[in-house]
């Protein structure tokens, strides 16, 4: 918005940078008068005399020096093609500002680094796997994924992913120690509300309170105990026989891991694991395999295959229980029969989710959904998920809906009811109705004021040496020292 101060590309760059590996050759040329590529940088100039122009010739030129890190001019050209990669318009986007939000990034992290900041390598690790494979599935195979970033093979990749991830990574744990002590107060939020003129305050969209209840078909312990039979089949022919494990998990695990041979790799305590999972993979030794044993998402058999310190590669197969018809019969009736008891005035909404609805987490709130982002219970019409805004989008307030089937991602059906019980029309920010939110845009401005400060000051403290081709770039923070 407007009203909130432009510090640089901060704001606008911090949740879209990714770094990667270039796989193209560009060439752009800006107001530095510097012609750029992956593999080159050519700048030209004119003697005086014009007789005779000439060229100087710089590989991998580097572009910058912040504290201990430097920045390539190479960077700046990957940084254009991560967001074009993004799908996001580089129009309008140059050269001196990418190289502003690279020297940012590197500023943070040789301060994280001196005050002790610790990123743990297992943390960076799991997130170039999720790099790494969604490449693998957008290009093929690991040789078209190295091929393509042009490394010789995909160690050399992994390693560039590394150095790339742990810089951000520092970065972000350094802005969060700045901005986590910065509080605003009533009297500040108020004298913000009021300093911004009457035109150009924040236009708030429509947004509805939801709340829904839940009914799911009864899983027989007759169809869990034979999922339990089926992985102690697995087991004892893995145990006994020799059986591979990694073949099991490819002909009968049900998620995404089943094409790895059930591998999950690089396993911490930290990892977003369910308990009873990672109880499991910490519990055995090398070469042994689970009991079958149950978490939320399902039933499970587990094989460590490695260990290494703190981090432990396994493999799992995952199988979920047969839900039979006639228990998803008897669901639909239930339901079927709570929404006539509240659309007849027998029961309220509230009373129906506390007693009847099978969502632990929304239950006992009368069925009140949450908003995840925000963690108040209004939902931005604009903003919520496409298929919860489609079933809402038409129901006036206190309106029942009709009965919705969700399936998850194991195939397993549910119902739902949804009633919206609050409506808020699109609006001009009033200082009473929305000071919650306008509490927010506060402490956001306030914490981009102390990055700011922060960045002035440390900029001052730190060697930093630019290189004279960025010179004439008109930054908005002094990395120039002028």
């Amino acid at each position: 918005m407007k009203f909130i101060k432009n510090n640089s590309l901060l704001c606008m760059m911090l949740m879209l940078w990714m770094s990667g590996a270039s796989a193209q050759e560009v060439v752009t040329v800006d107001s530095t008068g510097v012609a750029k590529s992956n593999d080159a940088v050519l700048v030209t100039q004119v003697e005086k005399d014009t007789v005779q122009p000439f060229k100087r010739f710089k590989a991998e030129g580097v572009s910058a020096v912040v504290g201990e890190y430097i920045v390539l001019d190479s960077d700046i050209d990957k940084s254009y093609l991560e967001l074009e990669a993004q799908g996001i318009s580089t129009d309008g986007i140059t050269r001196c500002q990418l190289f502003g939000k690279l020297l940012e990034d590197k500023l943070y992290a040789h301060h994280a680094k001196q005050d002790s900041i610790l990123v743990p390598d297992a943390e960076i690790n799991q997130k170039i796997e999720q790099q790494l494979q969604y490449m693998i599935s957008e290009l093929g195979s690991e040789e078209k994924v190295a091929a393509y970033y042009r490394k010789d093979n995909l160690a050399d990749l992994r390693a560039e992913l590394f150095e790339v991830n742990k810089t951000l990574k520092l970065a972000s744990e350094m802005q969060r120690t700045i901005v986590e002590k910065v509080e605003v107060t009533p009297e500040e939020v108020r004298n913000f509300f009021y300093s911004i003129p009457e035109d150009d305050r924040p236009v708030f969209s429509a947004e509805v309170e939801v709340a829904q209840i839940v009914i799911e078909p009864e899983v027989t312990e007759k169809a869990k105990q034979d999922v339990i039979d089926r992985l102690n089949e697995m087991r004892a022919d893995v145990v006994d026989n020799g059986a591979s494990f990694a073949t099991k998990a490819v002909l009968y695990s049900k998620d995404g891991s089943a094409a790895k041979g059930g591998l999950i790799g690089s396993i911490t305590r930290n990892s977003p694991l369910a308990k009873e999972f990672k109880d499991q993979a910490f519990s055995l030794l090398e070469g042994e395999v689970s009991e079958p044993f149950e978490t939320e998402f399902g039933f499970h058999i587990l094989y460590v295959e490695k260990i290494r310190g703190q981090e432990v590669d396994v493999r799992h197969v995952i199988l979920f229980p047969e839900v039979s018809q006639t228990t998803i019969d008897e669901a639909r009736a239930k339901i079927d029969s709570i929404r006539t008891q509240i659309v007849s005035g027998a029961i309220t909404f509230a009373e129906a989710a506390r007693q009847y609805s099978d969502e632990k987490e929304t239950r006992f709130n009368g069925g009140q959904l949450v908003n995840p982002v925000t963690g108040d219970t209004r939902f931005d019409l604009t903003k919520m998920d496409p298929t919860l805004s489609a079933q809402v989008y038409n129901l006036k307030k206190d309106e029942v809906s009709k009965v919705f089937t969700d399936r998850d991602y194991t195939g397993k059906s549910s119902f739902k009811l949804l009633m919206v019980t609050n409506k808020y029309d699109e609006h001009t920010a009033d200082y009473v109705k929305d000071y919650e939110k306008i509490k927010e845009l506060a402490l956001k401005e306030k914490q981009i004021e102390a990055i700011g400060e922060w960045q002035d000051k440390k900029i001052k403290e730190t060697y930093i040496h630019v290189n004279e081709d960025y010179m004439n770039c008109d930054f908005s923070s002094n990395w120039l020292k002028k």
